[in-house]
C-alpha cells in the first residue's frame, strides 16, 4: 500500500536512509552513501509532498529538486506509486521477484510465488509478455478475469515507469566493463572478501550467505550477487550466475545477468545474457 500523502516525505526520507546506511556496512562507495542522506535532507526539508509534485510537474519535478536525479526521481516514483523499493529489498535481502510481483493489486504471496516459480520470469516487463501470451492463465488460481486485472494494473505501473526520462544517448554500460566488475565480484566471493547477506528466499536458517559487492566505475554504480532464483538453486548455478544492477545519478536502475555459457564459440566463455553478439565482438577484440 502506497504511503499517504501526509506521511510520505517522510517516510521515503527515512527508506533513503536505511538504504544509505545499508550501503555503508556493505562497503559502497562514501559518496554514493551520502548522496541517499542528503536525498533525505532534502525530502523532509520539502514543503509540500512530493506526490503532488509528480501530479503537477511529473518526474522532471523530482529531477529538479536538489540531490534528486533520474536515478532517486525513479526510486520516489517507484515508493509512491507501489510502497516498496526494490533496491532497498535488494539491500535488506528480500529482494526477489515474489515480493517485486506482490506489488501488483491483487496478487498476493502464494499468487506471486506461482508466477515466479511456474514461468519463471523474473521482471514486471517478463511477466507483461507472460500475460499478454496468455501463459499466465495456466497458473492455478489464475482464471481469465484476474489476468485481464493482472493485464490492467501492469500496463498502469509499466506506464509510470517508463514515464522516467532517460539521459539524452541513454547509455548502456559496456559488456567489457560488465565483465570486468563480474570478474570482481566473482575473485573477491572467492575469496571471502565480501560483505554477505542473508537472504529471505531459500535460507529457512537465515545464514548470512550472498555476497555482496558495490562498485563504481566512472559515472556507474554497480550493486552485484549471485542469482537466488528458484531456477538457479534448482540447477545449481548459485555460484555462476551473477546479477548485476547498475545506474548513474542521472540515469534509473537496469540490471543484467552474467552466466558461463555452455555452448557454441563462447562455450566456457562469461557472457552477459542478451548481449552475446556483443560478447563475441569483445572476446575477438580481446584476443
Amino acid at each position: 500500500m502506497p504511503p499517504q500523502d501526509g506521511d510520505l516525505n517522510v517516510q521515503i526520507a527515512s527508506r533513503f536512509r536505511e538504504a544509505a546506511e545499508l550501503l555503508k556496512v556493505q562497503g559502497a562507495n562514501p559518496f554514493r552513501v551520502n548522496a541517499y542522506h542528503r536525498a533525505a535532507d532534502t525530502l523532509t526539508a520539502l514543503g509540500e509532498p512530493v506526490s503532488e509534485i509528480l501530479r503537477r510537474d511529473g518526474i522532471e519535478g523530482l529531477i529538479a529538486l536538489p540531490g534528486i536525479g533520474r536515478s532517486l526521481a525513479a526510486a520516489i516514483d517507484e515508493i509512491s506509486a507501489t510502497g516498496r523499493w526494490t533496491q532497498l529489498d535488494r539491500l535488506r535481502g528480500v529482494a526477489g521477484a515474489d515480493a517485486l510481483f506482490r506489488t501488483i493489486p491483487g496478487v498476493g504471496p502464494e499468487i506471486a510465488r506461482r508466477i515466479h516459480e511456474t514461468l519463471g520470469v523474473e521482471t514486471l516487463e517478463d511477466l507483461e509478455v507472460a500475460v499478454n501470451d496468455g501463459r499466465i492463465e495456466k497458473i492455478q488460481g489464475i482464471g481469465n478475469r484476474r489476468a485481464r486485472m493482472i493485464r490492467a494494473s501492469l500496463a498502469s505501473m509499466l506506464q509510470r515507469r517508463r514515464r522516467v526520462p532517460q539521459g539524452t544517448d541513454s547509455p548502456n554500460v559496456s559488456v567489457g566493463l560488465v565483465l570486468n566488475v563480474d570478474r570482481e565480484y566473482r575473485e573477491q566471493a572467492q575469496a571471502g572478501r565480501l560483505r554477505k547477506i542473508a537472504p529471505r528466499r531459500f535460507n529457512p536458517d537465515g545464514e548470512a550467505w550472498l555476497p555482496i559487492l558495490h562498485a563504481q566505475r566512472g559515472d556507474w554504480h554497480f550493486t552485484v550477487l549471485y542469482s537466488n532464483t528458484a531456477q538457479a538453486h534448482r540447477l545449481g548455478k548459485t555460484s555462476d550466475w551473477v546479477v548485476m544492477y547498475f545506474h548513474t545519478d542521472d540515469e534509473p536502475e537496469r540490471q543484467c545477468t552474467v552466466v558461463t555459457e555452455t555452448r557454441g564459440e563462447l562455450a566456457r566463455k562469461r557472457v552477459v545474457r542478451g548481449r552475446e553478439q556483443e560478447c563475441r565482438t569483445y572476446y575477438v577484440e580481446l584476443a
